[in-house]
């Protein structure tokens, strides 16, 4: 997965003190990498308006592309859990072709169930010792924003200052950031192709939209996707589970782990979990404490 430019890695550490830094997690089973940035705290405001404090976690800096989620289910990491791990409970193979022809390597995984992609966090937690999750609808929020008011992030939106530049392009506008129905030919496009926000994070809005569970496990998709126009593709947009997201779905019961009909659900990983030392191979699970 991509990682963002080396300036916003800075950026995002200093908002934090100093004290939080970027790390790569290498994925079992996986040659890609999830790329995380600290996220600093800050507030947020929910739909009723009042104002809560968010921050102190890490973010993938893109969604989760095939290359990752398909080593969880296909089982690449090996018949061997790590010890203390009695079982990890993964996702039966898509009957459907769950990637709709748009592409593999790279691209968001989609089509995934709430069930899936917190069955992913949970996998990502026991061969790590960290603790994966997906993240709440106002920490998405605040991740989103980057700092700004909304609904859409500074990055979208034109600016009198002049833009900033992304791998030689002018980043004004939601188009410079984000995959919506418009622009996005209706298809999902590679992760980190358009520029990431002020935190380093691409994708926050469109391409895929990202599964988000609140205080009582209820899950909803945030930010819009390729499918949507403009005008849904914010911070504050939500589609919430429907069963016409899995009405094709031939299976008695249907799918839990699989939408047939929702080619716009993706998710983005959060850690809760200091990165390791250095000195600690990637990948592999942090020392005891004494």
């Amino acid at each position: 997965m991509g990682g963002p430019s080396c300036w916003l890695v800075a950026f995002a550490a200093a908002w934090l003190g100093g004290g939080a830094e970027p790390f790569q997690q290498a994925v079992p089973g996986a040659r890609a990498k999830l790329e995380m940035v600290p996220i600093p705290a800050g507030t947020v405001r929910d739909a009723a308006g009042a104002e809560h404090s968010v921050g102190g976690y890490w973010m993938a800096t893109t969604e989760v592309t095939w290359d990752l989620f398909d080593a969880f289910v296909l089982g690449q990491d090996g018949p061997e859990l790590p010890p203390g791990v009695d079982a990890v409970a993964r996702p039966s193979r898509p009957y459907i072709t769950a990637d709709r022809g748009f592409g593999r390597e790279g691209y968001p995984a989609l089509s995934i169930g709430l069930p899936a992609a917190q069955a992913f966090c949970d996998w990502l937690s026991a061969h790590t010792g960290r603790t994966w999750r997906l993240p709440t609808p106002l920490e998405w929020q605040h991740a989103a924003l980057a700092g700004d008011e909304g609904p859409w992030h500074a990055s979208a939106m034109p600016t009198g200052d002049g833009a900033r530049t992304f791998e030689g392009r002018s980043v004004v506008g939601l188009e410079a950031v984000a995959w919506y129905r418009e622009v996005a030919q209706r298809r999902t496009h590679p992760v980190a192709s358009l520029a990431p926000n002020n935190f380093g994070l691409h994708d926050m809005l469109g391409n895929v939209a990202e599964w988000a569970t609140s205080a009582d496990g209820k899950g909803r998709l945030l930010g819009g996707s390729y499918q949507d126009r403009a005008e849904d593709v914010t911070a504050r947009s939500e589609k919430r589970p429907s069963a016409v997201w899995n009405a094709s779905d031939p299976n008695l019961p249907k799918s839990r782990w699989w939408l047939a009909d929702a080619p716009f659900a993706g998710f983005r990983v959060l850690c809760e979990t200091a990165p390791a030392p250095a000195a600690e191979v990637p990948g592999t699970r942090p020392p005891e404490q004494p």
